[in-house]
């Protein structure tokens, strides 16, 4: 796994754009382009001993990806390492950190680490503790754990859960913290600053931010823990396509970027919403306290209660830049009827809306418009 050593990335004073742009890319050379492109291979010419060089089979390194997990290493400021998607990088976690105690999950956020949890884990005799996702339930939950996830925000409900705290509890106990960054981007919330030990985050949403590429990340402190799960990847082969790595990296340029209109977008719909009579139970990150010492941009998502299914649909129907779809974090506006897949414990009329990079005035219009015409 070539890495720098994380010392010499670690505690950058540069902003985040700039570090964004920079991040990852090769010492500077004479008539090369800024970021090589994708190297496509199966095997490389490996003459003598089997680690004369650290690309000799395509399932265990990637010139590409070294890149990549070095930009992402230097943004979570720790080691990285990409994976085919994020459900792969979650469950190389769960199935390599999980050992023999028990492990802790949240009970009403992604629904992939709670199908996890109870169809492989405690089918493998793990004890599951799945809670709500509030600090205290996290908390207590903690002992006699071995690994402990966290999703803040979680999704769909964007409840705020304290990193650092959950941190104390679980190492207490003698357990690892995961935190599900997939929502803030380590641009918008640093995990491993907070005391986590990893961060897995979906690249396929915010990220990379296009909706079209499948990719997941691991991230942890200290590089040791990252041992077992480059194993894992290694003999299940959950590994990323060149092509999808290298589109992940050119879009890091723009994450700042893009990141600070979505979010903004997302507080700007929140507060709208909030002052309308007919809708309810506006979530975002920004109405609780905790988010403002955590996170350093509030993120995309924004939901409410539409009243009923029919109206939600209707909604999603009228709007003009609304496009349904079931991921977040795109350039583009999108939302959805969370509970169409049953997975999760919402009513029927909640709507998880993602916003773009639209101007916020012509997306808060198109929103409202699409409200009163269903009011």
């Amino acid at each position: 796994m070539p890495m720098e050593p994380a010392d010499a990335r670690k505690g950058s004073s540069r902003g985040p754009s700039t570090r964004a742009v920079h991040a990852g890319l090769p010492e500077d050379g004479q008539g090369t382009p800024f970021l090589p492109p994708p190297t496509f291979a199966a095997a490389y010419r490996l003459a003598g001993d089997a680690d004369a060089s650290p690309y000799g089979y395509a399932r265990y390194a990637n010139p590409t990806w070294t890149h990549l997990e070095r930009a992402l290493g230097d943004l979570e400021g720790g080691e990285a390492l990409v994976f085919s998607s994020g459900m792969a990088a979650l469950t190389a976690v769960a199935l390599t950190h999980a050992r023999d105690g028990a492990v802790v999950a949240p009970a009403d956020g992604y629904p992939g680490i709670r199908r996890l949890a109870t169809e492989q884990l405690e089918p493998r005799g793990h004890e599951v503790r799945l809670v709500p996702a509030r600090t205290e339930a996290f908390v207590a939950a903690c002992p006699g754990a071995a690994l402990v996830f966290v999703e803040t925000p979680s999704n769909p409900l964007l409840e705020v859960v304290d990193i650092a705290a959950v941190a104390g509890a679980a190492h207490a106990a003698g357990a690892l913290l995961a935190v599900d960054n997939s929502l803030a981007t380590p641009l918008g919330q640093r995990p491993l600053a907070h005391g986590a030990d990893l961060s897995v985050s979906a690249a396929t949403k915010a990220l990379s931010g296009h909706s079209d590429l499948l990719l997941g990340v691991v991230a942890a402190r200290e590089a040791t823990l990252l041992e077992p799960v480059l194993a894992w990847r290694s003999l299940t082969g959950a590994i990323a396509g060149p092509f999808e790595a290298w589109l992940a990296h050119r879009s890091l340029a723009t994450l700042d970027l893009r990141l600070a209109r979505s979010s903004d977008n997302a507080q700007a719909l929140a507060g709208m919403l909030a002052g309308r009579d007919d809708v309810s139970g506006v979530r975002h990150p920004s109405f609780d306290p905790l988010a403002h010492r955590q996170m350093e941009r509030f993120g995309p998502l924004v939901s409410f209660e539409a009243g009923s299914a029919g109206r939600a649909q209707a909604f999603l129907a009228a709007a003009e830049l609304v496009g349904e779809a079931t991921s977040f974090g795109s350039v583009h506006t999108t939302g959805e009827r969370r509970a169409r897949w049953g997975t999760d414990a919402v009513s029927d009329g909640l709507v998880r809306l993602s916003a773009g990079i639209e101007d916020t005035d012509d997306l808060l219009a198109d929103v409202a418009a699409a409200l009163d015409a269903t009011r």
